[in-house]
């Protein structure tokens, strides 16, 4: 049995650089003073999604096949707006894709603001590298036209290909457009409300963040009416309409509260990332994890009849026999009693001391968790 210490689990934290850098502190941390408007928004300011279906020009032989009737159709149709009249069936070129394009409509945009277009492909090109995205409306959730959205595509990527061989570079079929679309009309959203009253959407509902919020907000403006609606709203009434809602929305923003952060531990078993914030605590708990290997190996012998047979009978042959040979072994499993108040960064420095890898130390997380050994909230994701 090992039996760790608490100097042994600082020191370890200490000396660990890598630990560090994944739990990115471990003090302990109950509050920390930031401004509202980073942990919430007014009702009625956010972004709205746009979506096109265009075409992207220009691609070097990398654009959808003739099997792509909605392609070739695009193609023929986006002629004929010009005075082309071809037909579909004369239509064989793989230098045009057609993508899906999207766009991020922000809150208060007005007529001539440049957005930055996503471009994806929707048929089977190969590369979208080196294209043009032509003329594009961009409509919002309501169908009605918000921008237009043209310009050279930039992926980052490329593929290039033989006839034997391939070589690829990150993911070709999906490019951007950095400022590539115009707003055409201005965005329908407003601040919600009659004008009277305001209302404080927290990003992460919290009953105690909001009564902080509603607390500091009813002390910075005395004369309004503020309340928590419940864990994620805060509604400021003003009873009257401000002169200047503008004024009035910065100062609310700028008014600064001590959030009280959740105690959480996120676990990525994918990639083997595990990130707890410092005030994450474990109760006294004594941990034992070892390894089972089993090792099953199978050899193939031939057996052969001796000698020369005249006649040989029917159930007389050669045979293959297979030797099968299992061996297991366990692996030590040493002791590690973690103490009452340790952190998560304490407990990850002493399964390191005694050699357990990432996955381990995951897998380990989530015994303590079903033992209620662990003062938070374990996310698997």
């Amino acid at each position: 049995m090992i039996h760790l210490p608490r100097a042994f689990f600082t020191a370890s934290l200490v000396a660990s650089l890598a630990l560090a850098a994944i739990m990115g502190g471990i003090a302990p941390v109950h509050a920390a003073e930031v401004r509202i408007k980073d942990i919430a928004r007014i009702a009625g300011v956010r972004d709205n999604p746009l979506t096109g279906y265009g075409l992207v020009f220009g691609l070097a032989g990398s654009g959808d096949s003739i099997r792509n009737r909605a392609t070739v159709q695009s193609i023929a149709n986006t002629l004929r707006n010009f005075g082309v009249n071809v037909s579909e069936a004369d239509l064989a070129s793989r230098n045009v894709a057609a993508v899906i394009v999207t766009a991020r409509l922000p809150a208060f945009a007005e007529p001539g603001q440049a957005l930055d277009v996503q471009v994806a492909s929707s048929g089977d090109a190969r590369s979208l590298n080196g294209g043009t995205l032509m003329q594009t409306p961009l409509l919002g959730p309501d169908g009605r036209l918000y921008a237009l959205a043209q310009g050279a595509v930039l992926n980052g990527g490329y593929l290039f290909e033989g006839e034997t061989a391939s070589v690829q570079k990150n993911h070709p079929t999906v490019g951007r457009v950095p400022s590539g679309a115009t707003v055409e009309q201005a965005s329908s959203l407003r601040v919600a409300g009659d004008g009277r009253s305001l209302s404080v959407l927290l990003n992460d509902a919290d009953f105690t963040n909001a009564n902080r919020v509603a607390a500091a907000i009813r002390a910075a403006l005395p004369s309004t009416q503020v309340h928590a609606e419940h864990a994620g709203k805060v509604v400021v009434d003003y009873g009257s309409a401000p002169q200047n809602i503008v004024a009035e929305i910065a100062r609310i923003e700028n008014i600064a509260i001590d959030q009280q952060r959740r105690a959480r531990v996120v676990v990525n078993e994918r990639t083997g990332t595990i990130v707890a914030g410092g005030d994450v605590r474990l109760g006294e708990v004594s941990i034992s994890h070892g390894s089972l290997k089993v090792e099953i190996r199978t050899d193939y012998s031939v057996s052969q009849p001796n000698g020369i047979l005249v006649r040989p009978g029917a159930n007389v042959g050669t045979v293959v026999v297979p030797q099968t040979s299992i061996r297991v072994g366990e692996g030590e499993a040493p002791l590690v009693r973690v103490p009452e108040g340790a952190s998560v960064g304490d407990l990850v420095a002493s399964l390191r001391a005694i050699r357990l890898g990432t996955r381990d130390v995951i897998a380990v997380l989530q015994s303590i968790k079903a033992a209620g050994a662990l003062d938070g909230e374990l996310i698997i994701q």
